[in-house]
C-alpha cells in the first residue's frame, strides 16, 4: 500500500486483502482487489485516465457527480485504519488510512468514489478531502507519534495549496503525527518533476516516503534510487507468490536499495504463517495483512507496541542538489580530473551506455541531455524509440525539445539561457549498474564532430543519481 503526503490520507485496498476497500490516494489502489483471492486489478487501473463511463443514472436518483459535490460539500468522507507490525516481534508500529465514502452512498467504494471524481474533474478536491479525513481520524488516538501513519497521496494534487478548510487538521497533524506518504512508479513516471518537487517538500515537513507496490512493475524497480524511498513496500504478489526469477530480481533491486539508503522493507499481503516466513526471508522487517488486522474504524485501534523506525537518511533536508547547478557542476565539483574530447569520441562513449541500458532492459532508466533538438537526429530518434520499447524510462531534455519528442520517450525543454543547454549529459540508472558521462561544451566552431567538450565518466551511484534528478525535474507532465 502506498503513503500519500503529510496532508493526505487517503483510503486504498488492503495488499493483503482487506474488507470493502478503502480508497488509495491513486487510482490503482483505489481499484485493487480486497482480498488476495480477489480478481486481481488491470495493470491499466493504475492511473485515473483509465476510468470508464458511468452508466446512465436513473431519474429520480442523484448523479454520481452530484453525489460527490455532496459527499466533498457535507464532508463525510470517512477512515479506517489497518495496523502495520514489527514483524520480529508482533508489536503494532503504524496505520495505514484508508478512505471510504458515506456507508449509505453509491459511492462507498473506492473505485466509485475515485472513478466519479476522475469524470467530475475533482480528484484534487476529493484528495484532499480523503487526507484531512485520515488525518484527523488519527489525531488523539494510539496512531500519534511514535508511531507512523501511512497514506497515499495522489501526485495532481501533492504540490497543490492546503484548502482553507484544512488548515488546521494539516498543522495539528505536523506537530503530532509521524506520516508516511506513499507513491507508486506511475506517479514518478506520469509527473516527473512534480513528484521530484512534492517529495522534497514533503521532506522538508518531516514526511517520510514509500514507494509503494515494488513488484508488480519493473519499473519501480529502476525509479527507486530517484524516490530514495525511506520504506520499499513489496507487493502482496511478492510474499504471496511461487519462488521465480522475477520475485528474485526484485529482491537483489529491494536490497541493493535497502544496503545503500537504509530503507525499510515492509511486505503487504501477510495472511497466514506462511507468508509470515516468505516476508522475513525476502528481507523484510515489517509488514502488514489480515494476520495482523483488517481495516477498522479509530476508536477499536489496538495500542502501538514500539516505535516506528526512522530510515537513515543520506538525503537529509539540505542534502539534495537545487536547481542552482547543472548535473556538470555537481559531478566535477566531486571530481577534479579534468577531461577534454572531441564529440566525435564522446559519441561512442555514450553509445555505449545506450547499449549497456538495452541490456538492461526495463530495470535501466536513461535520461539525456542533448543541448537543443537539432541534435537529436534520424538515427538518434530510432535509437531512442529502441530504449523506450526495452528500459523502464527514457527522458531527453534540450531546447526546443516537445513533451514526446519520439514516440515512448519523455521530453522537456530547456530555455537558451539555462545553462544546462550548454552541457551533454547521458545517465544510465539501474539497481546493479549505474554510470554517466557528463560534458560541457567549450563553444569551438568549425566541423561538428571536431567540437571539444570537457567532460567526467562517474559510475559512483550516488553522485549520478544526484545529478541525474535535475534533468529528471525537467521533463514535462505527460497528459
Amino acid at each position: 500500500m502506498r503513503v500519500r503526503a503529510l496532508s493526505t490520507a487517503r483510503g486504498r485496498p488492503d495488499d493483503s486483502g482487506g474488507e470493502a476497500v478503502a480508497s488509495r490516494s491513486t487510482v490503482r489502489s483505489a481499484f485493487r482487489p480486497e482480498s488476495a483471492s480477489a480478481e486481481r486489478e488491470p495493470a491499466d487501473t493504475k492511473t485515473m485516465s483509465h476510468v470508464a463511463a458511468a452508466p446512465p443514472t436513473p431519474p429520480d436518483v442523484l448523479s454520481p457527480e452530484l453525489e460527490l459535490d455532496a459527499i466533498l460539500e457535507q464532508g463525510t468522507i470517512a477512515s479506517v485504519y489497518q495496523p502495520i507490525v514489527e514483524l520480529s516481534s508482533g508489536s503494532v508500529v503504524g496505520y495505514e488510512a484508508l478512505a471510504r465514502g458515506p456507508q449509505d452512498s453509491p459511492l462507498h467504494t473506492p473505485g466509485a468514489l475515485f472513478g466519479t471524481a476522475v469524470r467530475a474533474g475533482r480528484l484534487e478536491a476529493l484528495d484532499w478531502a480523503c487526507r484531512a479525513a485520515a488525518l484527523r481520524g488519527a489525531l488523539g488516538t494510539a496512531i500519534e507519534r511514535p508511531s507512523a501513519l501511512f497514506v497515499n497521496i495522489e501526485p495532481v494534487a501533492a504540490m497543490a495549496s492546503i484548502p482553507t478548510q484544512f488548515d488546521e487538521v494539516v498543522a495539528d497533524a505536523r506537530e503530532r503525527l509521524q506520516v508516511v506518504f506513499e507513491f507508486t512508479e506511475r506517479a514518478l513516471t506520469d509527473r516527473p518533476a512534480e513528484v521530484l518537487q512534492a517529495v522534497e517538500q514533503l521532506r522538508r515537513l518531516g514526511a517520510m516516503i514509500a514507494l509503494d507496490d515494488v513488484g508488480v512493475d519493473p519499473r519501480s524497480l529502476a525509479l527507486m534510487p530517484f524516490l530514495r524511498p525511506d520504506v520499499i513496500k513489496l507487493d502482496m504478489s511478492v510474499v504471496q507468490g511461487r519462488a521465480s526469477l522475477r520475485m528474485a530480481r526484485t529482491m537483489h533491486a529491494v536490497n541493493a536499495q535497502a544496503d545503500a539508503f537504509g530503507a525499510i522493507v515492509l511486505a503487504e499481503g501477510i495472511e497466514t504463517p506462511e507468508h509470515l516466513q516468505r516476508a522475513l526471508a525476502l528481507g523484510a522487517t515489517h509488514g502488514q495483512g489480515w494476520m495482523y488486522g483488517r481495516p477498522a474504524p479509530a476508536p477499536s485501534l489496538r495500542p502501538v507496541g514500539t516505535t516506528f523506525p526512522m530510515a537513515r537518511r543520506s538525503h537529509a533536508p539540505g542534502s539534495e542538489p537545487t536547481q542552482d547547478v547543472t548535473p556538470f557542476e555537481q559531478i566535477a565539483a566531486a571530481d577534479e580530473r579534468s577531461r577534454v574530447a572531441t564529440k566525435q569520441l564522446l559519441l561512442a562513449l555514450s553509445r555505449q551506455l545506450e547499449l549497456q541500458a538495452e541490456d538492461l532492459g526495463p530495470e535501466a532508466v536513461v535520461i539525456t541531455n542533448l543541448q537543443a533538438e537539432r541534435h537529436l537526429t534520424a538515427a538518434t530518434r530510432e535509437r531512442y524509440r529502441r530504449l523506450a520499447e526495452r528500459t523502464a524510462f527514457v527522458g531527453v531534455v534540450g531546447e526546443h525539445i516537445s513533451g514526446e519528442p519520439v514516440a515512448g520517450v519523455r521530453g522537456g525543454a530547456l530555455a537558451p539561457s539555462d545553462p544546462m543547454a550548454q552541457e551533454w549529459n547521458v545517465f544510465v540508472i539501474s539497481p546493479h549498474f549505474t554510470a554517466a558521462m557528463v560534458a560541457r561544451d567549450l563553444g569551438d566552431d568549425g566541423d561538428d564532430m571536431a567540437r571539444r567538450f570537457e567532460y567526467r565518466l562517474v559510475y559512483d551511484r550516488s553522485a549520478a543519481v544526484s545529478a541525474a534528478r535535475l534533468l529528471m525535474a525537467k521533463i514535462a507532465p505527460q497528459h
